[in-house]
């Protein structure tokens, strides 16, 4: 099943259209945005949700779990953006990162990248994040 969420995630990058943001890619190659050894932050609301994801593991957090779970993942990039795939407590996890500003509709931060994610069968929305790339407004109290 995982693979399957996957390979339709790895489609949805792949035909994503280009909003003209200046993260994304115009000529159909791969997208490079983000390099391989950045750190991306994501988080999102309703239900209230986050985490980080570089150097093969990532991180996912929720108010029930503030200090979250880590685990393995694996990254592979589309046309454009990032798919960010591992099992987490035994629930997928498929995290794609997609340019494009985004609001988190409560902070007042614009973010550089959508993220959607599926967990467990559960699809959320959100924002992300890198430190070259960072987010405009009120840092975090």
């Amino acid at each position: 099943m995982q693979i399957l969420v996957a390979s339709s995630l790895i489609l949805l990058v792949a035909c994503t259209a280009d909003d003209g943001a200046s993260n994304s890619v115009k000529d159909g190659g791969t997208f490079d945005a983000i390099s391989a050894g950045e750190v991306i932050h994501y988080t999102g609301t309703e239900p209230f949700w986050g985490g980080a994801s570089g150097a093969g593991m990532a991180t996912y957090s929720t108010p029930e779990n503030p200090d979250g779970s880590e685990f393995p993942v694996e990254r592979f990039a589309g046309n454009n953006g990032l798919g960010i795939s591992g099992s987490l407590n035994g629930a997928s996890f498929d995290l794609m990162i997609t340019p494009g500003e985004c609001s988190d509709g409560m902070s007042d931060r614009i973010f550089p990248y959508t993220a959607t994610l599926l967990v467990g069968g559960e699809q959320r929305q959100g924002c992300a994040w890198t430190d070259s790339q960072p987010f405009s407004g009120p840092e975090a109290p």
